[in-house]
């Protein structure tokens, strides 16, 4: 019998710590930990590791991870004290490691390994709402600096084998990232790109859903959105990974952080 094929995600991550400070911060943020909860539940199968890309590591080149026993990176500031002594112990993977640098290999993508990098916040605060256990391997792979969709695209396609051997392909960012813009004057742009990116993700056939995201920045609102594409590009990989799998909409809500529209999305 064929194994299963697990979709990919693009989860908008939240800000910081969120799930260890949800009354500190402004709006509703029931809605994501709802939608990350619901995650485990409906796969076909349990994973027997992730690799997460997460917007939180930039590096020249495409990097792996490669720690059996990843620390914890606290890339945030100006929260509670106990919020740099939060412990997610999930165990790392350099068997899936090498496997990825593998498959990067044979796509002719150009690689490094990292055996010292810790998990950063956009790794430990979704999952750590999807597996408060901590008790399923997790690998994370840098976005490339540069930030170009084409690039990130491809590595979600020579990384879609990975579906096949249950594996759980993540990619961790935002779909609304403008620091300055989280506020009322916020709303409207975020609600342009995010109806632009729904309807691209879930409505476009898949020829036309790869060229529109090679193309985002001509979507309405983008760099107000965006203005810098780092918590956008995960998305890409996730998409080239399931380049040819219906986009849904797993997540949404209009006054995230209080004012703006996020959404999260699976694929296939």
């Amino acid at each position: 019998m064929t194994a299963p094929r697990l979709p990919t995600y693009f989860l908008s991550h939240g800000g910081g710590p969120w799930p260890w400070i949800k009354d500190q911060f402004p709006g509703d943020l029931d809605r994501l930990e709802a939608s990350l909860a619901a995650i485990p539940d409906d796969l076909p199968k349990r994973p027997t590791a992730i690799l997460c890309v997460s917007a939180h590591w930039i590096e020249p080149a495409f990097t792996v991870q490669r720690n059996p026993r990843p620390p914890m990176l606290y890339d945030y500031g100006g929260f509670p004290a106990f919020t740099y002594e939060i412990r997610y112990p999930a165990p790392g993977s350099p068997e899936l490691a090498d496997r990825v640098t593998a498959l990067l290999r044979d796509a002719q993508i150009a690689s490094g390994t990292d055996a010292s990098r810790g998990f950063d916040h956009g790794v430990f605060a979704p999952l750590y709402v999807m597996y408060p256990r901590a008790d399923v391997p997790i690998v994370q792979l840098s976005i490339r600096s540069g930030f170009d969709p084409a690039e990130h695209l491809a590595v979600g396609r020579a990384l879609a084998p990975l579906r096949d051997e249950g594996i759980l392909i993540v990619g961790s960012g935002l779909s609304y990232h403008n620091m300055r813009g989280f506020s009322p004057a916020g709303r409207a742009p975020s609600i342009a790109f995010d109806d632009w990116l729904t309807a691209t993700l879930t409505e476009s056939d898949p020829d036309v859903r790869t060229k529109s995201l090679t193309e985002w920045e001509a979507a309405p609102a983008a760099r107000l959105a965006h203005p810098s594409e780092d918590h956008l590009v995960p998305l890409m990989v996730a998409v080239g990974a399931a380049e040819h799998d219906r986009g849904v909409r797993t997540y949404h809500q209009d006054d995230f952080m209080g004012s703006v529209a996020a959404s999260s999305y699976r694929f296939g």
